[in-house]
């Protein structure tokens, strides 16, 4: 199986990130996290993102808050899929990271997931893969289907408790 590349732009991304890293865990989907910055480490970077191909990954995830250069900086330098997580930071509750995130040029494709939303890019990033892993194909299958269960459920609750 490949494995998902995660980057992060500071260690303080850290407690968003680790959703995707528990998303991950959960499926036994293999990982590696770095810590490599578009601004601070862009030679580290690049260099991580033009040999990501052929140390075995198959997606990569890049998290960065304010100016949130990095998934740009990571897709810049390879054609795996990146999905980019834009960090909520004190100064404009990540609208600028995801603006920055989001608005790539033509050429350069990075997927955006919402503010914070790391076990969505987890899932994403599976989900490229899956599209030639037919194992792991099924265990999102089966926890797709786990969710819409317990919908269904709490639905039934409402329903019992308001419906008369």
């Amino acid at each position: 199986m490949k494995k998902i590349g995660i980057v992060m732009g500071s260690d303080s991304d850290l407690p968003v990130v680790e959703k995707a890293i528990t998303t991950l865990e959960k499926f036994g989907v293999p990982f590696e996290v770095h810590v490599y910055s578009a601004h601070r480490t862009p030679i580290e970077a690049k260099e991580f993102a033009q040999n990501a191909r052929k140390n075995g990954f198959g997606a990569m995830i890049a998290a960065a808050g304010k100016a949130a250069h990095l998934a740009g900086a990571i897709a810049a330098n390879t054609t795996l899929p990146v999905i980019g997580i834009p960090i909520k930071s004190s100064t404009l509750d990540g609208l600028d990271a995801l603006l920055a995130t989001v608005q790539m040029p033509a050429g350069i494709p990075v997927a955006t997931v919402a503010i914070d939303g790391a076990e969505n890019a987890a899932l994403l990033a599976m989900q490229v893969l899956a599209a030639t892993d037919v194992a792991l194909a099924e265990k999102l299958d089966a926890a797709r289907a786990e969710t819409a269960q317990k919908v269904l459920e709490k639905n039934k609750a409402i329903e019992q408790k308001y419906n008369k």
